[in-house]
């Protein structure tokens, strides 16, 4: 039975994500698409088992009559094959210099850069449903779902180069309430350790909050720096960088990024050093969309806020919050460091005035703010609050780019 013609990689994985506020144990969509992905590759034999029996259960959810067997649904996989890459934005490279492993990986970031330096993307995994919109949308690949799970982990290649992870920061974040190794949240980062103790990839390149470094007294740094120095026998490296004075992005936003080495796999271990300062020519406008926006973006007399806004903004080249009870200009003309919640109203969105009023930042201009190549970066059909949690929840796509091609130079 040749079934190359009659399925489509859309069809097979549905029109539309279903928001699931608790995640069902199914891996099905999400190695079919790294089997794609990796089919030439052989990363290719962790994926292609689920990923044959993804394809088994759809033809058989069909009113096809005939018997669905390995062999048919293995079949109709390879047909799959021709035209999957198709319609897909960032592809991966032909002949890739390195691989990595994306985890708690939004919307893509780590991967965009990493990509662009010829790295190839052999595992991904994220938790939020939505970003996985993005990210499918973007990589033409589904991530996986709950890294704690074990299951969830036996889908990881044992060789990779480099191991991405953003992970989770409210725990730390002074935005919020700064529980650390308390939240559940902050315990993640035990998972990444689990996941190096096994692999041992050559590198680890972590990101965080700035505040990361200052928790519980430094304590709670502290411990991370152990166990990668002490119990996995890594090299650590750690600054925190600003996006402003070190990709030439215009938003303020200082990170902690830690890349360990391994001392036993990068001969020169000792040698990495982050990138310098850059000067910073572009500035706002280089992110802001031109012209008369949708009128959703933009506050009315009727505001409540609206007089004090109206009264406080007169600078068109910088960008203004709103902190509860007044107006804050950020007096350095760049973009405020962009949060998860920004969407939701309130305190701390970032406003401007253009030439037909104040009003918000558009998603696409959060995107932008964060170095997403927006003209071809493309975002999902989502609800705009989505979008302003992904964007603010990002790493900075220029200043991960920066780092790999320093970590690239030591190994």
């Amino acid at each position: 039975m040749k079934l190359k013609e009659n399925i489509t990689i859309e069809e097979v994985l549905g029109k539309k994500f279903k928001v699931r506020t608790i995640q069902p144990l199914d891996y099905g969509e999400a190695a079919l698409t790294h089997y794609l992905h990796n089919s030439k590759n052989p990363e290719s034999r962790y994926y292609k088992e689920e990923a044959i029996n993804q394809v088994k259960k759809f033809l058989e959810s069909t009113e096809s009559k005939e018997e669905i067997d390995h062999e048919v649904a293995e079949d109709a996989l390879q047909g799959l094959l021709f035209d999957f890459q198709d319609e897909i934005p960032f592809k991966a490279p032909e002949n890739p210099q390195f691989k990595f492993i994306d985890l708690f990986a939004g919307i893509g970031g780590f991967r965009l850069a990493l990509q662009g330096l010829g790295g190839k993307c052999v595992f991904t995994s994220e938790w939020d449903e939505n970003a996985k919109k993005t990210y499918k949308t973007n990589f033409g690949e589904i991530p996986f779902g709950d890294i704690t799970k074990e299951k969830t982990k036996e889908f990881i290649p044992k060789d990779y180069d480099i191991l991405c992870a953003g992970f989770p920061c409210q725990a730390f974040s002074v935005a919020g309430y700064r529980k650390g190794f308390a939240d559940t949240r902050g315990t993640l980062f035990f998972e990444i350790e689990k996941i190096a103790e096994k692999h041992t990839p050559k590198v680890l390149f972590l990101e965080n909050v700035k505040n990361l470094v200052g928790h519980d007294e430094g304590r709670t740094f502290e411990t991370i720096f152990d166990i990668l120095e002490n119990k996995l026998n890594y090299k650590v490296h750690a600054k925190v960088l600003n996006s402003m004075t070190h990709a030439n992005v215009p938003q303020n936003r200082e990170r902690i990024f830690i890349v360990a080495l391994h001392k036993d796999k990068v001969e020169r271990f000792n040698a990495f050093a982050f990138p310098e300062e850059i000067p910073l020519t572009r500035t706002i406008h280089d992110c802001l969309e031109e012209g008369k926006l949708d009128e959703k973006y933009y506050y009315h007399p009727n505001h409540p806020y609206y007089k004090d806004l109206s009264y406080a903004m007169t600078n068109p080249n910088t960008i203004y919050q709103w902190r509860r009870v007044y107006v804050r200009e950020n007096k350095n003309n760049v973009c405020p460091t962009l949060t998860a919640n920004m969407g939701s109203g309130g305190h701390n969105v970032p406003l401007i005035k253009d030439q037909y009023g104040i009003r918000k930042l558009t998603p696409a201009e959060c995107f932008a703010f964060q170095g997403y190549p927006i003209a071809e970066y493309k975002l999902p059909e989502v609800a705009n609050s989505h979008l302003y949690k992904q964007a603010g929840n990002s790493v900075t796509v220029p200043l991960i780019r920066r780092i790999g091609e320093r970590i690239l130079d030591i190994l």
